[in-house]
């Protein structure tokens, strides 16, 4: 029998041990981790809408007419009107001619890939694409290419060289680098190759693009240009689960073919009127977003000033290159030891050797927390043995 106690210690070892603390309160900043109050720099509620007072209200007065629970698959009984009504919400919010719902990104990115791409077919997967998209395309059993990270030169000569229907998957905003694909060049080298383009922009919709309307549309792109779009849910609209945006046949496709659309109990109805509502504030949402960019170029040029090595993200993705998976978990635990939460992210996270923490930006911080955070990264870098701060030995 494998030795499962033995590849736990390893872990332990090897400094890659994954271990889960208990928030206490809702998600904001100010959070109560383990009964310890910390000011949190890791969370993905860039707008700061988890904790929305109008979702809340929206979602207690849904409670009373349409209940808790899904209690079925959205083709059995799960169906609701709020549901529906939310789905025509997305499609106008990224600009699209339908939407479908998921109960979480994962399941939209393993349903849609394995619905679009089988047995015969080729899959292009950037090398740096989230866990979702690389599991997504194993289960569609379809033959894999990753190309270079942004590399849409190297895709390009794959593309030339492989025959029958072919299927590109980019993230928008890439979750641990915090940069953007080179959207407008992957449409067009995917049009020359007849090739269908998907983007996951679950890092990218509520913060980028005219009233946070997501990545794609920022690069000034269309549903032609682009036809497969899956956002999350999640992240800056402060709710949970997922959908997936394009034409008509898409859609119509996916009910069909998605299994973890068909196989799945819908999201509880009350919640899809709560995230109708954070919707609504996204859109309205442009002193939030210029408030968060301000936080973004402050943390910035006050962690360059202190010497650490930022990678070149200007989303509210800012991660801390460490490089050794102990020295990151040190500093992590250094600062919270200064009351400050930032998890250091390892392998198979990130590539080997490029160990971090990720720091992440929320229109719910002020500025007065950014420097408190800078302040504590000041504290600790003069302690630490760290190839992520060049004036440490």
């Amino acid at each position: 029998m494998r030795d499962f106690l033995r590849e736990i210690e390893e872990r332990k070892r090897a400094g890659l041990y994954r271990s889960r603390r208990q928030v206490s309160g809702p998600q904001q900043p100010s959070l109560t981790v383990e009964g310890q109050p910390l000011l949190s720099f890791c969370s993905n509620d860039y707008l700061g809408l988890a904790n929305a007072p109008e979702a809340r209200e929206a979602l207690a007065r849904a409670l009373e007419h349409a209940g808790l629970g899904g209690a079925s698959s959205h083709l059995i009984c799960g169906h609701h009107e709020a549901h529906h009504r939310l789905e025509g919400q997305l499609a106008a919010f990224t600009r699209r001619s339908s939407a479908l719902l998921f109960s979480t990104g994962y399941m939209a990115n393993l349903g849609v890939i394995s619905a679009l791409a089988g047995r015969g077919d080729t899959i292009f997967s950037d090398r740096l694409n989230h866990a979702s998209i690389i599991d997504g395309c194993i289960l569609s059993r379809a033959r894999v290419r990753r190309y270079a990270h942004g590399d849409v030169s190297a895709l390009e000569v794959q593309l030339a060289q492989t025959p029958g229907h072919k299927l590109v998957v980019t993230d928008g905003v890439f979750s641990m680098d915090g940069d953007v694909a080179p959207l407008r060049a992957l449409a067009r080298v995917c049009q020359r190759h007849d090739a269908l383009l998907m983007v996951d922009d679950a890092h990218g919709l509520g913060v980028l693009g005219p009233q946070g309307r997501g990545s794609v549309l920022a690069a000034g792109l269309s549903e032609q240009d682009v036809p497969v779009l899956v956002g999350t849910l999640g992240k800056a609209a402060g709710g949970s689960g997922a959908f997936v945006a394009g034409p008509e046949w898409l859609t119509e496709y996916l009910v069909q073919k998605a299994r973890t659309y068909v196989y799945t109990t819908a999201m509880p109805p009350a919640l899809a009127v709560a995230i109708g509502a954070n919707l609504e504030a996204v859109v309205q949402g442009d002193d939030l977003r210029s408030h968060l960019a301000g936080l973004v170029r402050r943390f910035r040029e006050g962690a360059s000033a202190l010497g650490y090595t930022l990678m070149p993200s200007q989303t509210p993705i800012q991660p801390i290159l460490v490089g050794d998976n102990d020295t990151a978990l040190a500093l992590s635990r250094a600062l919270e030891a200064r009351g400050i939460l930032v998890t250091a992210i390892r392998p198979p996270t990130v590539p080997a050797g490029e160990a971090r923490l990720r720091v992440t930006l929320s229109a719910a911080h002020q500025a007065a927390q950014v420097d408190r955070l800078l302040d504590a990264l000041a504290e600790c870098r003069s302690g630490l043995p760290c190839s992520g701060v060049r004036s440490w030995a």
